[in-house]
């Protein structure tokens, strides 16, 4: 897997915010990346150090359609990391995010 298609988008909400002061910073990530995968497409794409990186399944939520209330949608399953940075690295394009 190239490591361009390991990270997806970047995550920015308050909870991904209040993360930035512990040096913390969430991605959403390729379903199949591993840790390691997603530790060297981070240090490789922004030249900085990794020190952790959490992986968070979270399951796809049902919903229902308001027009006719027996269908129903599921959402797709989307995987998160949770990466923390050594002190002193950054990565710049989440700077001024508020």
């Amino acid at each position: 897997m190239n490591i361009y298609e390991v990270l997806q988008r970047p995550l920015v909400t308050e909870k991904t915010n209040d993360l930035l002061r512990k040096n913390q910073y969430a991605f959403e990530v390729e379903k199949t990346a591993s840790r390691t995968l997603v530790k060297d497409a981070v240090e490789k794409l922004f030249n900085v150090t990794v020190e952790s990186v959490n992986v968070i399944v979270t399951p796809g939520k049902t919903k229902r359609n308001m027009k006719s209330r027996r269908t129903t949608i599921k959402k797709p399953v989307m995987k998160k990391a949770i990466v923390t940075l050594a002190e002193g690295d950054s990565i710049k394009f989440f700077e001024g995010v508020k």
